[in-house]
């Protein structure tokens, strides 16, 4: 994999909050494949946009002080996009709390967009996700998020995150299909792939063999 992506020099990397962020990350060791910064995919994606405001916190909510800090927001989109990570998915309490938020943003007329750490942000992503077709090629589906490595695959997610990561899944096929056999014949302790398969097929009992 690494010889792969790094013979291709993929502009694109995996996406991160910021690109300050991405850069003091550098590399991806199981890869080879440098991070982006969500800031430079807003760029692409939303080229006009300029006011974007970055981990500021909101004063007031439906008329309410509010202390709520989202990673992006546009007053001229009526906007907010949060990259979700990994502590998004493995406790329960930061689960129901990006429930909230959410609600309360949507009640003051917000559009809310989340963007989960395991997907990345290709052009069909945007476009499903954004509602935006960008021309130029961004992240390459072909590379998987998930790795036993980086102790980010559904065996280390709780109960909750589970669910959360297979609803979102199921809305980004192509996705979760590379995801899903990069993780086929590893140790399913580490992979939890059996837990991610049950819950995708109580929400599409098609989706098994669609994966095959």
């Amino acid at each position: 994999m690494r010889s792969v992506l790094l013979q291709h020099s993929e502009k694109w990397g995996f996406l991160r909050e910021n690109e300050k962020k991405a850069k003091e990350e550098g590399v991806a060791p199981l890869t080879g494949l440098h991070r982006t910064g969500l800031d430079r995919y807003l760029q692409v994606i939303y080229h006009n946009v300029s006011d974007w405001i970055h981990d500021k916190s909101i004063q007031k909510l439906n008329g309410e002080k509010c202390g709520y800090r989202p990673d992006y927001r546009s007053e001229t989109l009526k906007l907010i996009v949060e990259f979700d990570g990994l502590q998004h998915y493995n406790n329960p309490k930061n689960i129901i709390e990006d429930e909230e938020k959410t609600c309360k943003y949507e009640a003051d007329g917000y559009k809310v967009i989340r963007i989960p750490y395991f997907i990345q942000l290709t052009q069909d992503v945007v476009r499903e996700m954004f509602g935006v077709e960008v021309k130029e090629k961004l992240f390459n589906p072909s590379i998987p998020s998930l790795y036993i490595e980086g102790k980010n695959t559904p065996a280390f997610l709780c109960p909750l995150g589970i669910k959360r990561m297979a609803k979102e899944f199921i809305r980004y096929p192509e996705q979760c299909k590379i995801n899903v056999q990069s993780l086929q014949g590893k140790d399913e302790r580490l992979t939890g792939l059996e837990f991610l398969m049950d819950e995708l097929s109580k929400i599409d009992n098609t989706i098994l063999a669609e994966l095959d």
